[in-house]
């Protein structure tokens, strides 16, 4: 089975070998030296000097530590929201006690800075500004420079889900100005489901110490920053890690920064390039603008005579998994993510072969060959 999927992600096997270690302490030497690793090189991909945690568990779990730690019940945030994971994000704050300022965008458009600068003018008791950075719904790309830029303007904190992000296009969290970033690591970063990685800056500190709420004992990054500073030199977290999906990471890290960025943010690049040429020549529109489409994941609507979950569940016939659409789109697009081995020329002539194989089985016009003509460069 091949996994085309936003995450998440077939992985490569130097990455899975490592998960198959002997089971290992969550402290002592040998744990910390693990542990220390990792931390510094995500500190590399994340661009940060911030603190870093990692913890087990989801990266909305992250996202509600952060919101739960640094928000007292009641205060407002600003969501620019174009899809469904920023509406997700929105539950979650809710679920918190917070107060939601949506900013609605048409979902297949990016998020306007503009318009995020306009209602924090309009809306004075706004204390942050949350933003969803790849939007896999819908395969957006928002434009999170500037929108992070107009949220320092304002001196809200700028809080970000690069859960599908991160790793794969460039991030730098210090220079964008960002105040509390995160991802997970079975997307981008090709590792197996299990931890959620954060990044916590100085002014998300001093957000975290005002807050006067109760609030739990997981999730309060309170408690974790409390275990890195009076037990960080041999039990670094409250509790026990999965410390075979760490090693992974730190297996999955060491890939990374040896490819380079640059040269893995190329490579994401050069299969969506060649998936969209081979879906163009088939006859199936792109959904979203390639001005603001994700290097990482791919959105595409039906031609006259295709039906989406036929579409899907055919290639799944012959191992191929892509996603289907969300909510109202349900039926109107599919997804196919480039991360992971997806990037590599065996998955995506094993998905544009298959997409060739289902206009056949209908009856439907197509150049045979013609998808194959964007690999070139592809390894």
């Amino acid at each position: 089975m091949k996994l085309l999927t936003p995450g998440p992600v077939d992985i490569p096997d130097a990455v899975r070998e490592a998960m198959a270690v002997p089971s290992m302490l969550h402290y002592g030497p040998d744990w910390m030296q693990l542990y220390g690793d990792t931390l510094r090189m995500l500190k590399t991909v994340f661009g940060t000097e911030n603190d870093v945690f990692m913890m087990a568990g989801p990266g909305t779990m992250a996202l509600e530590a952060i919101l739960g730690s640094a928000m007292e019940p009641g205060e407002m945030i600003l969501i620019p929201e174009n899809g469904f994971f920023a509406l997700r994000l929105g539950q979650v704050a809710e679920g918190l006690g917070l107060r939601v300022l949506y900013l609605r965008t048409p979902w297949g458009q990016p998020a306007d800075p503009v318009a995020v600068s306009k209602a924090l003018d309009e809306h004075p008791e706004v204390k942050a500004l949350l933003v969803v950075h790849h939007e896999t719904s819908t395969t957006v790309l928002n434009p999170l420079e500037a929108l992070a830029r107009v949220g320092r303007e304002h001196g809200v904190l700028v809080i970000v889900d690069a859960v599908s992000s991160l790793g794969g296009v460039p991030l730098p969290v210090d220079a964008w100005g960002i105040d509390g970033c995160v991802t997970v690591a079975n997307k981008a970063l090709e590792t197996p489901p299990a931890l959620a990685l954060l990044s916590l800056s100085p002014r998300l500190w001093e957000a975290i110490e005002r807050r006067q709420a109760p609030r739990g004992w997981y999730l309060d990054l309170k408690t974790w920053r409390w275990y890195a500073e009076h037990w960080g030199t041999w039990h670094p977290t409250p509790v026990t890690m999965p410390t075979s999906n760490v090693y992974a990471l730190h297996r999955s890290l060491e890939l990374l920064l040896a490819e380079g960025l640059e040269a893995r943010y190329a490579a994401y690049r050069r299969a969506a390039y060649a998936v969209r040429r081979g879906l163009e020549a088939l006859g199936f529109p792109p959904f979203v603008d390639e001005a603001w489409a994700s290097p990482l994941t791919t959105a595409f609507k039906m031609r006259a005579g295709a039906d989406a979950d036929e579409l899907q569940a055919f290639l799944r016939q012959r191992d191929v998994v892509i996603s289907g659409g969300l909510q109202a789109l349900h039926g109107v697009i599919l997804r196919v993510g480039h991360i992971g081995l997806a990037r590599h020329r065996s998955h995506i002539e094993a998905f544009l072969t298959g997409m060739e194989a289902y206009l056949q089985h209908k009856g439907l016009p197509f150049e045979p060959g013609a998808a194959l003509q964007g690999l070139e460069g592809v390894d």
